[in-house]
């Protein structure tokens, strides 16, 4: 969430910068600063009433020793008449803060300077391409054809248990998955980031901290009767952890990593961009978290991304890595970079990773400071990454590792999976 003082100290600026998002803001950024001018004459007005009550209770004392009783009662009568007012004024200044609270909440995070241009994904900026070049034999399969002739993945089996987009792994499948989140978690440590176990569930607070209420509310699956939302990514009860949290100026950076089940209401169409593991409802899914100072926020984002691209180097898998225009980025996120994977069977390229800052915006929302070295207390920054997501990386695996008969296993997976080939 946007502060009062960015918007009060620029407003011109802060419509500027969201029209690069595509959003009108001038509006609400008109009525918020109109509701705290407002909550401002709402906060004149009551001290000037406190200072007239304490001069009329003061009054009465001084009266009733003097004998002057109709004076005291008509001094306790205003006094009353006072408090009245006050409490009309609390009432009123009450509803000034939930309306401006609410007011402000629509409005999507500021896009950095570095944010390209742009209305959506066709005009991502490609920053870097790696890996090596992809040869399929002649008879290559996409991933759902493969995962059926391997008997790896079943995707009807998931359909009755549940329905689409919740699939089946059998067998060496399974051990592909477990394979990945472990080397994921391992990888992640080894960096320094602290294994965390969070839970799966997330109460609308939560979720109001990181962002996803009440933006993405239809997008969530939403336990009703306790009012718990399943987490769409890890990102949200992980950074979740440091709500109404003040750190001290020594425990930066923080440095999180864990390993979820993902939920997200996503389907809904058909074809080739939805089918097999393109998109589901539950995918697994490894993150990282950063808690940084606001000066080193940047730093630490080029060090996650070269993190993850670490990662997918590893893999032996041919990527690329954009960053997105101010029209396809997310609402709560200042710059972000996607990594994608080249799916060779399918000629297309498939999402794996989304690394972001989102500055001080969720802190905000989060009350996540800290104290500078002055003792003034300072909103933090946020920072998260995919490191990764599973459902493409096995996409990707199985089609541009299928050979003639079997399906190739990269060697830096070899030790957690167990076996070299699935045929």
């Amino acid at each position: 969430m946007l502060t009062l003082k960015t918007l009060r100290d620029n407003p011109e600026l802060v419509i500027r910068k969201l029209a690069k998002k595509h959003f009108d803001a001038r509006e609400i950024v008109m009525d918020v600063i109109a509701m705290d001018d407002k909550r401002k004459a709402l906060q004149q007005e009551s001290d000037a009433l406190l200072g007239q009550q304490k001069k009329a209770a003061a009054a009465i004392g001084q009266l009733m020793k003097e004998g002057k009783k109709e004076e005291a009662e008509a001094a306790k009568a205003e006094v009353a008449a006072i408090k009245a007012r006050s409490q009309e004024l609390l009432k009123e200044a009450d509803d000034n803060a939930a309306a401006l609270q609410d007011k402000l909440v629509l409005l999507p995070n500021l896009p950095c300077d570095l944010v390209p241009e742009g209305a959506g994904a066709a005009d991502n900026l490609v920053v870097k391409m790696g890996g090596p070049e992809v040869q399929l034999p002649e008879n290559a399969l996409p991933h759902w054809e493969l995962a059926k002739k391997y008997d790896i993945i079943d995707f009807d089996l998931g359909v009755k248990i549940t329905g689409a987009g919740f699939p089946v792994y059998k067998g060496k499948g399974a051990k592909l998955q477990r394979a990945l989140i472990n080397y994921f978690l391992e990888r992640n440590t080894a960096a320094g980031y602290t294994e965390v176990e969070p839970p799966v569930m997330v109460n609308a607070a939560s979720g109001f901290g990181t962002g996803q209420l009440p933006d993405k509310e239809g997008q969530m699956y939403h336990a009703t009767v306790d009012n718990f939302y399943m987490v769409p990514t890890a990102e949200v009860p992980v950074t979740n952890i440091f709500r109404d949290v003040i750190l001290g100026a020594d425990q930066f950076p923080q440095k999180l990593t864990a390993y979820t089940p993902c939920f997200r209401r996503e389907a809904g169409s058909y074809g080739k961009d939805v089918r097999g593991l393109n998109r589901l409802h539950q995918f697994d899914k490894v993150e990282i978290v950063r808690v940084e100072k606001p000066e080193n926020s940047y730093a630490a984002l080029d060090d996650m991304i070269a993190h993850v691209e670490s990662l997918v180097k590893e893999l032996g898998l041919k990527y690329r890595i954009l960053r997105l225009c101010g029209g396809d980025m997310s609402f709560t996120s200042a710059i972000t970079y996607d990594f994608e994977l080249w799916s060779a069977a399918q000629g297309r390229w498939l999402e794996i990773s989304s690394v972001s800052n989102f500055e001080s915006y969720q802190a905000n929302r989060l009350h996540l400071r800290y104290k500078d070295e002055n003792g003034k207390m300072q909103l933090a920054h946020t920072l998260n990454g995919s490191s990764l997501a599973l459902p493409r990386v096995v996409a990707a695996l199985l089609e541009d590792n299928q050979k003639d008969g079997y399906i190739e296993i990269p060697q830096c997976l070899r030790p957690f999976t167990g076996f070299d080939r699935i045929d």
